[in-house]
Order: C-alpha cells, then structure tokens, then sequence
C-alpha cells in the first residue's frame, strides 16, 4: 500500500511510524504527588511555583504514533513531535455511516479535503495495523531524540514519497489554517439542517429559533 520499510539503523524521518510509544495521561486537577512519606494528590496550580521540580505518578499507556518533525530537524533537534494514531472510527464519526466500498471511497477523498483534523492510514498487517487507522493531528507527543532512536526497534514502518508528500502538506494546512465556525452564516432554518448533520454544534444568537 502506502508504506514502505526502512533499515533498523536509518535516521529518524518524517512519516516514520512507531507503535508502543508513551502517551502520558495527566489530569492538572488531581496530580499525584510522591513524597519521602507517601503520596499526596493536590492541583497543579499549587505546585506550579515549587522551587525544585517535584515527582508525580501519572498514568502512562502505549500507542501507536507517526512523526510530525520534519526531515532536517529531525537530525538534529532535541524533542520529535509525533502525532498519535487511533482507530479511523474513534477519529472520523463519519466513518460509522460508511461501511461498503463505495461510501468510503467518498470519505477517503472528498471529505478528506474538507476535514484537515486527520491523516487516514490504509491497513497493513506488516506495519500492525488490522483495520483502518489515522493519524489524529489534535493529539501529539513529544519525546526525546536520542530515546526514539533508541526505540527504532518499535518503527514499523514509513510513509512511501507519494504518501509523505501528501502528509507534509497536511500537516501544514492543519496548524496555519484560519479557525472559524463554518456556519455562522446560515440563517435560522439553513442552520436547523446543518445541525441535523451536526447536532454538536451551537448556534449563533441569529440562527437562534424566536421566542
């Protein structure tokens, strides 16, 4: 499909794809605290001026992650930037109504244009993936250079050129995008339809309906 397979001992690169990385689940509300009598839980907030730095106990899971960094900083940058990848269904609610051939082919193409948030990821057994996957640029992780490449035994594969092209741009229209609400626009009953699409959205002051 898309990827290809680099030597074990080849540099880090964009488009580089790892599984069983550390993704550290950290709530600022309720921070574990270890101290030489135990453990206390206090707010971040209460923490954040301690003179010297503080170990806490956070929850860590592995994940599946593809490397944001491009290529020339890569070689020479203290952190690497990665963007994790979960199950197209968790990323893509859209993905739920298209289970044939023919409603993912629409998704996978128009809709791909219009949704800059994911970077879909074909399966491929030889790169660990049994089902469809993306990489969801919302949700990234930073780690230490040295230590990926420590862990280059856990890089199952890259990007071909076709696909890392594609990726770079992505990536690039993902963080300069202009954020807005694509509907504020609409008038009160072109609103009622879109939100029939969208029921998560709110609406603005004039789409509300009159009292």
């Amino acid at each position: 499909m898309i990827y290809e397979f680099p030597e074990p001992d080849s540099p880090i690169r964009q488009g580089d794809i790892f599984v069983g990385l550390p993704r550290v689940e950290l709530s600022l509300e309720q921070v574990i605290l270890a101290e030489d009598d135990g453990q206390r839980i206090a707010r971040w907030d209460d923490l954040a001026n301690l003179p010297e730095p503080a170990t806490l106990i956070v929850p860590v899971r592995p994940v599946a992650a593809i490397v944001a960094t491009q290529d020339c900083d890569a070689l020479r940058s203290r952190d690497i930037t990665l963007c994790e990848i979960r199950p197209f269904l968790s990323v893509e609610r859209k993905a739920h109504e298209n289970t044939r051939a023919k409603g993912y082919k629409s998704l996978l193409t128009q809709h791909a244009r219009i949704n800059q948030k994911w970077f879909y990821l074909p399966p491929d057994e030889r790169v660990g993936f049994n089902r469809k996957m993306a990489a969801d640029f919302l949700v990234t992780l930073c780690l230490p250079l040295n230590d990926l490449m420590e862990l280059r035994t856990r890089r199952r594969g890259r990007l071909n050129h076709v696909a890392d092209e594609h990726f770079r741009e992505r990536i690039s229209e993902f963080f300069r995008r202009y954020p807005y609400d694509e509907w504020y626009a609409l008038d009160k009953q072109e609103f009622a339809e879109y939100q029939k699409e969208y029921p998560d959205v709110d609406p603005f002051d004039w789409q509300r309906p009159s009292s």
